[in-house]
């Protein structure tokens, strides 16, 4: 009889969503704790860029910190990437291609593409989000400031460079209505604080980050892993200040929840 064809080995699988959920929350870190859930698709992803050159087999620890950040934006890099498509901050693209004979991708993460919204720019991931928030509140929100906005201005310290960052008016809010909207926003996946003239040179706002944007510049990607830390986003890393959200969810699995 003929022998029977020789049976494909499946690939392991290192998810996509982990695999961000890590690069923000990693080198924000004191130390080298691996992020709840990401470190097997870490070790992955850590293991393709050693075979690539790009990173010490010492840091292959299921620990997406700083070290794996410069080793991902290299391999970025090196696919012809410049700008917010280097910053380190896997892409889906970016993700497929390093794992093409070594691990396949699920829970893909797209920022999808620019679009307008509320007289501001930001791509269509964030716009369902804030379009989510609105519906949940019965109100519509003024956004002062949008995503894509480099050097746009000088006290957001280039979080809003990239996608997924918003500043929301509060205009004609009361201080429980802000704090309401902070929580909702939280809740459908950013990373929300309502800031005050106190902590900056800008009035009353809602600075907002969304989530495991792939799109993120490193200043939000920054903000966002201090947000699952405990810590207020801003420079001084004080406590967080904003309505206690339980769990922290992103986009994704904020629609898996509903």
């Amino acid at each position: 009889m003929p022998s029977a064809p020789p049976q494909a080995v499946a690939l392991p699988t290192a998810n996509m969503e982990a695999v961000l959920k890590a690069a923000q929350i990693d080198p924000r870190r004191a130390d080298t704790a691996i992020t709840t859930g990401s470190g097997p698709s870490v070790l992955l992803v850590e293991r393709a860029l050693v075979a690539k050159g790009l990173l010490s087999s010492t840091y292959v620890d299921g620990h997406f910190g700083t070290s794996t950040i410069s080793a991902y934006a290299a391999y970025q890099r090196s696919l012809g990437y410049t700008g917010l498509d280097a910053s380190g901050m896997p892409g889906p693209t970016s993700l497929r291609l390093l794992g093409e004979t070594t691990y396949t991708v699920t829970n893909a993460v797209s920022a999808g593409s620019k679009v307008t919204y509320h007289g501001k720019l930001m791509n269509t991931r964030t716009k369902a989000m804030l379009v989510e928030a609105e519906r949940l509140l019965g109100m519509s929100l003024g956004v002062t400031q949008g995503s894509y906005n480099p050097g746009g201005v000088a006290g957001s310290a280039g979080t809003h460079d990239g996608g997924g960052a918003l500043d929301i008016s509060v205009s004609g809010m009361t201080t429980t209505t802000r704090t309401n909207v902070a929580r909702v926003m939280r809740q459908v996946g950013f990373a929300a604080w309502v800031r005050t003239p106190a902590q900056g040179d800008w009035g009353y706002h809602i600075h907002a980050i969304a989530l495991a944007d792939p799109d993120l510049s490193s200043g939000a990607r920054n903000q966002a892993g201090d947000y699952y830390l405990g810590y207020n986003g801003l420079a001084n890393r004080g406590a967080d200040d904003g309505p206690a959200v339980s769990p922290k969810r992103t986009w994704e699995e904020y629609q898996r929840s509903l």
